[in-house]
């Protein structure tokens, strides 16, 4: 049996404890994977990364998961390592990975005085410091992280790349400019990964999600009025959840979309056709 049709191996979900990661974990774990988690949670978030690996677990899977910031480079080399020693004990490799890290700065570039004139007070914007940590975390932190898990062979033929984006990446919100760099960001990265790893048989998209109350919406200014509005205007009649990507990335696992790459893949109800 080839590695294109083994059944099992891993998923590495970057973001694993909420939102799109968490769905993703649980329901990859349903469809007979094991799960490699990387969450960054303090005490008050910290049940939630418990619930995502309990459910894995009670489904009958290995659930590892790692408590960190997924941006540190000594942090990810140290997971990295123990996923190889993990891979190794099972004989098997990984199979899906997932990129839905949701940690950025919600500020506007240049801050609006009300007038359009005048002096204009720089604490209200967006910072350089702000800038390059949005983009390292929500978009160069696939980079890296697919580069370290292949430079220790645990992709092969078959292995899938996932990466989280939205609409944001090419309409303006206010308080969304650096999440939006770093989603055409993040889109790039794909189309490169899905480029350079084709020839090895690994295949690389985004997914563009609809409107979805996560945590990480929540913490956008407009992300409620987003959320309400889609939940009106979408033609098949409520918003995405985050139930409906982790069912698609499930079936987008299957060995007969193997030449389905270097794509931004909408799993949105058909909100991006209204206007």
């Amino acid at each position: 049996m080839s590695s294109e049709t083994k059944p099992g191996g891993w998923a590495l979900i970057l973001g694993a404890s909420s939102g799109f990661g968490g769905a993703t974990a649980l329901e990859l774990a349903r469809n007979g994977l094991d799960v490699f988690g990387v969450h960054l949670d303090l005490r008050q978030t910290l049940p939630n990364a418990e619930a995502v690996k309990a459910g894995i677990e009670a489904a009958g899977r290995r659930a590892v998961f790692f408590n960190m910031n997924a941006a540190d480079a000594a942090k990810r080399a140290d997971a990295v390592d123990a996923m190889a020693q993990a891979v190794a004990e099972s004989g098997s490799y990984i199979r899906v990975v997932l990129h839905s890290l949701a940690f950025g700065t919600l500020l506007p570039f240049v801050p609006s005085t009300g007038s359009g004139r005048g002096a204009q007070d720089p604490k209200g914007a967006l910072s350089q410091r702000q800038m390059e940590m949005t983009l390292d975390v929500m978009a160069n932190s696939l980079v890296y992280w697919v580069q370290d898990v292949h430079a220790r062979g645990l992709l092969r033929r078959g292995s899938r790349i996932f990466a989280m984006t939205s609409s944001g990446s090419t309409r303006v919100i206010r308080s969304y400019g650096a999440v939006s760099a770093a989603k055409a960001a993040l889109e790039a990265h794909i189309r490169q990964l899905a480029f350079e790893l084709a020839p090895e048989g690994i295949a690389a998209n985004a997914i563009r999600a609809g409107v979805t109350d996560t945590p990480a919406l929540r913490k956008i200014p407009e992300g409620r009025a987003l959320h309400a509005k889609s939940m009106t205007g979408n033609p098949s009649g409520r918003a995405t959840t985050p139930e409906d990507i982790a069912q698609a990335i499930a079936a987008l696992i299957d060995p007969r979309l193997a030449w389905m790459t270097g794509n931004v893949i909408g799993v949105d109800g058909g909100e991006e056709i209204t206007v």
